[in-house]
């Protein structure tokens, strides 16, 4: 973990002037919702002039009750950056999809044996999820996001409009490993963007999507900021390049090890309020 000098010799709350949080293992823990020293935390931040938003894997709708709850007038990044949208005027900003022929190529790929079954495969297209099936995982899963999946059987049936996102997900994290590790030597990054959110998620989308790239969007096109008036806070590997673009970038406290060696500092768990420590630490000091 390296600690920057502009953060040990400056007063990093003079130059912050947005903060974007992910939601799942940073604002939102175990319970699925904001505990109320995160919430107040983000509040003071905002009284100070500091601007808030959220940068997500979710899926836009469920992502937006988050939005709404920490009173962000920003746009909000969902999709791991694919999908930009201003909930207030309904302008989606920035919208990236994933190509029909990779997406026919990755399907082939997941619905081999034997990972066909035991993979759930996610296409989302216009801001709704398709499934082959209502499996356990998924239902768990749409349960937590707060959607409705709509199962189609074959899921070229729906191919007719191109994912923002494609998922495989699985509670064999050793299978999710193996799958990222196979298809990252199939794809280059030009090709195809390539992540895991948690360890039970596989994740696809267009080449130039991530988060840092949409930060950066958000940051430097729509509010005209640079890299050193932006704090990230995230804790996964679909963090890693928001946490690397950002002035200061934080990692929560059970990030794995990949990913706190890319921030500047390190948070407490999302359990023990990382996110609202890390805002006393650097905004309100």
């Amino acid at each position: 973990m390296q600690q920057a000098s502009a953060v040990d010799q400056t007063n990093p709350a003079q130059d912050i002037k947005l903060l974007v949080v992910d939601i799942d293992g940073t604002i939102s823990g175990h319970n699925n919702s904001i505990s109320e020293p995160v919430k107040q935390a983000i509040a003071a931040a905002q009284a100070q002039g500091i601007q808030v938003a959220i940068a997500t894997g979710r899926m836009y709708c469920s992502a937006l009750r988050f939005h709404q709850e920490i009173g962000s007038n920003l746009p909000l990044i969902a999709y791991q950056g694919a999908w930009i949208q201003e909930p207030a005027s309904q302008t989606i900003h920035h919208h990236l999809v994933v190509s029909r022929a990779i997406t026919e190529e990755l399907l082939d790929y997941f619905e081999q044996p034997p990972l066909r079954n035991i993979l759930s495969i996610h296409f989302y297209i216009d801001d709704q999820l398709y499934v082959r099936e209502l499996s356990q995982d998924t239902k768990a899963y749409a349960q937590r996001s707060g959607i409705n999946p709509i199962a189609v059987g074959d899921l070229r049936n729906v191919l007719d409009r191109e994912p923002t996102k494609i998922l495989a997900l699985c509670e064999d994290t050793d299978v999710i490993d193996q799958l990222l590790n196979n298809l990252r030597r199939q794809y280059t990054p030009t090709q195809l963007y390539l992540t895991k959110s948690v360890s039970t998620f596989f994740e696809a989308a267009h080449p130039q999507v991530n988060k840092g790239a949409a930060v950066s969007y958000l940051a430097e096109k729509i509010l005209g900021l640079q890299p050193h008036n932006v704090m990230t806070i995230g804790d996964n590997f679909n963090d890693v390049e928001m946490l690397e673009y950002a002035g200061i970038g934080v990692a929560m406290g059970d990030a794995p090890p990949q990913v706190k060696a890319t921030a500047q500092w390190v948070a407490p768990s999302v359990e023990n309020d990382g996110v609202a420590e890390a805002i006393a630490k650097f905004l309100l000091s």
